[in-house]
């Protein structure tokens, strides 16, 4: 009697046990804390591999800046620091929503939880409106990665209709002043040897003539020259660094934006809010990577 009762008591105590568990709970799993932890170990796992990308990237900045620091102290004089300004404190406030999301969800607080992840998600928006003017005013003005022309550019930001015709006509023009001084110099030397000039008065003629040259070309394509040489060093790793962290964030929103739709569903509660502490720690993250590029980029000093 008591062996058939009992599969009947077990069956029900299982059957408890499951209308008992949350909705969320993976099989695999003993307890929502277990769940939790072994989530939270994942999270940890993630960002550490985003740390060490984003540190390869850090390295390469700090050769080259150690290798050509004129060109860095030059380059970022482009930039404008008031956008950067704009963001770094755009993300701080963010960071401090996502973190108030967290407690929310933790605190079964679904208005507040909605319109924490509501003003992360807008201000993550500002920051990549920002960085989208930021950007095209340098496409504007030709300040591209690798560009050959990227030296006058940096003289003349204001001519961005005709920066690259006028680049070529000044190196044309610089190449004519070549072949015309060498022109000079060949008819000196020839008349020097038919009228068996002096050395002495030769050697001051060619220096005379240099010096002319000099002069004359300091007014015309030399004055776009004065840029450090491997100036697009600098933009191929702005545009790498600032790059790769544009697509975080453009990630991170849709992580936030598929976090919003469930909290509207009310999936998240003190029981489970796994989650929203999950990309919250991902957000925090990309904040922090930003704190660090905001004054290596833009406000170098010597």
């Amino acid at each position: 009697m008591s062996a058939a009762v009992e599969p009947q008591d077990q069956a029900h105590h299982e059957d408890g046990d499951h209308h008992g568990h949350s909705p969320f709970q993976a099989h695999h799993f003993e307890t929502m804390q277990q769940q939790f932890d072994a989530g939270k170990l994942g999270i940890w796992l993630f960002l550490f591999t985003e740390i060490l990308m984003f540190s390869g990237l850090f390295c390469a900045y700090l050769i080259y800046r150690y290798n050509h620091p004129e060109v860095f102290l030059y380059a970022h004089k482009q930039l404008d620091t008031t956008m950067g300004a704009i963001n770094t404190v755009v993300l701080i406030v963010s960071s401090l929503t996502m973190a108030w999301a967290v407690r929310a969800a933790q605190l079964s607080q679904k208005k507040l939880l909605i319109f924490m992840l509501s003003a992360t998600l807008a201000l993550a928006g500002v920051f990549l409106v920002v960085k989208y003017f930021e950007y095209t005013h340098k496409f504007d003005i030709g300040l591209y990665t690798g560009q050959a022309n990227v030296m006058y550019q940096l003289q003349h930001p204001d001519e961005s209709e005709h920066n690259q015709e006028l680049y070529n006509s000044a190196i044309a023009a610089e190449k004519h002043e070549k072949a015309e001084h060498k022109e000079e110099e060949e008819h000196a030397v020839a008349e020097a040897e038919h009228e068996d000039a002096h050395p002495e008065q030769h050697a001051d003629e060619h220096a005379s003539g240099q010096g002319d040259s000099h002069g004359h070309g300091h007014g015309g394509p030399e004055q776009f020259l004065d840029a450090p040489r491997n100036t697009q060093i600098f933009f191929g790793i702005y545009y790498m660094m600032t790059g790769l962290h544009g697509f975080h964030i453009l990630f991170g929103m849709v992580a936030i934006g598929w976090l919003l739709f469930r909290s509207i569903r009310g999936d998240f509660d003190r029981e489970y809010f796994g989650p929203v502490d999950y990309v919250g720690l991902y957000w925090h993250l990309v904040d922090l990577i930003w704190i660090y590029l905001f004054p290596l980029l833009y406000l170098i000093r010597s």
